[in-house]
């Protein structure tokens, strides 16, 4: 496995989104398709279509929703126990203070950074991308969803 950094940490679900949905968007081409060069079945091949793109938009909500709030969770609570362990003190008024998205950006810092880039995305308001980039010593992260 690779080396994980700002470039290539996001991760994908191959089957998830390069098959399924692939797979899944040439059916709704192909009906529209379809339907120009027969012309008697326009509403079969609209709806159709329709029916796959609701199973496609509903699969992706379904997917991201329970897995990713679980996953936030996990996150906040990794991000209190780390600062608690490094501090001595609460992480609750810092994470009162910041977004998800930022929480989720201080995760990939090292515990020699951490504190004091927690401290600078507050005063500094500095965005999920900032904090990234401000990073020094990438701390990995291969368990997420």
């Amino acid at each position: 496995m690779s080396e994980q950094n700002l470039n290539n940490h996001k991760q994908y679900y191959y089957p998830h989104h390069f098959v399924f949905y692939p797979v899944l968007l040439g059916l709704i081409i192909f009906s529209f398709c379809y339907s120009s060069s027969h012309p008697a079945k326009t509403f079969e091949c609209y709806a159709f279509a329709l029916i796959l793109f609701l199973i496609g938009w509903l699969s992706f909500m379904m997917r991201q929703h329970y897995a990713l709030g679980n996953q936030n969770r996990i996150i906040r609570l990794e991000l209190r126990l780390r600062y608690f362990q490094l501090t001595q003190q609460k992480f609750d008024p810092f994470e009162q203070q910041l977004s998800f998205t930022q929480l989720a950006a201080l995760r990939f810092a090292s515990d020699e950074e951490f504190v004091a880039l927690v401290q600078r995305s507050v005063s500094e308001n500095l965005s999920a991308t900032d904090i990234k980039k401000s990073i020094r010593n990438w701390q990995p992260d291969y368990m997420r969803v």
